[in-house]
């Protein structure tokens, strides 16, 4: 929670966009905590395009990747509402696509080297000036254009904080990494169905559960995740789709509720936000739904951290929407949308 506010005042959001294309920037916006709707507050373009967020857990101070060929990673400080840069940005792999807090770094995942990047972080915060290490991947899959080589496309912490956990588009696999004497190591590698160009995982609240969204073929990975040897073992996998999908279709982005009762992804091309029941145990995933995101071409999806509201950040239509999640069916019922050029993605503070 930002510093400063008081219970029952507005919450506060930021959102990532791409500013060569149009966005501007970092933006902040205050959360109606009722409705779900945003404000927008203001908006700093320090960084080229900062496609993608993670707030310190605190809440003063906010990260950024820069989505460009040379690749960065940049902090902003928040107290002050609007973010303002917090000392210069440091280089990472090509086209980094997602970021992570974890063991004392940011990490990113850098699309077009194929890498991981862990980037020291000073007490108060702040980007360390100590040199960054990388971990970097090999492989490719059978997709003739986009799987020649390795594309590390997300990486998060795992909810033990003991492990990281890179998804790799382009050799159809996920890594589970940690810390060692020579820095970000790699502890096991797992192989998914070949083709299937994996892009984001989330992990179920209670711990023992991951799913992994698939961007090459619209479809969800269910796995069973074992925190303390670091084991992922994928269990089933079920399309996103009602119907096959028909043109350009790229799946962005999945969710979970807070409870563990729902699961949404989002997919490009149909525009569409998929509504997946959860069992109680976690492993049994059912579609139930589809509704339109709201705009064009949902590029990623967030929830609110009281599980009430559900936000698209839609790149094309130059829009985030949100909806209200209806508590027993888990369908998101469309109520609002604030312009945001080129949005790319929206975290909570």
């Amino acid at each position: 929670m930002v510093v400063g506010r008081q219970a029952g005042q507005a919450g506060r959001a930021y959102i990532g966009s791409f500013t060569a294309a149009g966005g501007r920037g970092v933006l902040a916006a205050d959360v109606d905590p009722d409705t779900g709707a945003l404000t927008l507050v203001g908006a700093t373009d320090a960084v080229a395009d900062p496609s993608y967020l993670a707030l310190s857990p605190d809440g003063e101070t906010l990260y950024a990747v820069s989505e460009t060929s040379d690749g960065a990673v940049a902090a902003f400080r928040t107290a002050r509402g609007v973010p303002e840069p917090a000392g210069r940005p440091v280089p990472v792999g090509s086209a980094p696509t997602h970021l992570a807090l974890y063991g004392g770094h940011v990490l990113t995942a850098n699309y077009r080297s194929g890498s991981v990047t862990a980037v020291p972080l000073r007490a108060d915060g702040a980007l360390a000036p100590a040199p960054a290490s990388e971990l970097p991947h090999t492989g490719s899959g059978p997709h003739p254009q986009r799987q020649q080589g390795p594309h590390a496309h997300q990486v998060v912490a795992d909810p033990s904080g003991r492990w990281a956990v890179s998804v790799d588009l382009g050799t159809d696999s996920v890594r589970v990494c940690a810390f060692g004497e020579s820095g970000l190591t790699l502890h096991r590698e797992v192989a998914l169905r070949p083709g299937s160009g994996p892009r984001h995982l989330v992990f179920h609240p209670r711990g023992d559960r991951a799913y992994i969204l698939n961007e090459l073929s619209p479809t969800l990975t269910v796995c069973a995740w074992d925190a303390a040897d670091g084991v992922l073992k994928p269990l089933s996998e079920l399309p996103i789709l009602v119907a096959a999908p028909d043109g350009d279709t790229y799946p962005s982005e999945v969710v979970v509720a807070p409870d563990g009762r729902f699961l949404w992804t989002a997919t490009r091309g149909p525009d569409v936000i998929s509504v997946i029941a959860l069992d109680e145990s976690g492993d049994e995933a059912r579609l139930t739904a589809t509704v339109p995101c709201g705009g064009h071409w949902p590029r990623d999806l967030a929830i609110d951290p009281a599980g009430r509201h559900l936000y698209a950040a839609n790149e094309r239509s130059g829009d985030v929407t949100w909806f209200t999640i209806d508590q027993e069916t888990g369908l998101p019922g469309r109520k609002g949308s604030v312009a945001a050029p080129a949005a790319s993605c929206v975290i909570f503070g």
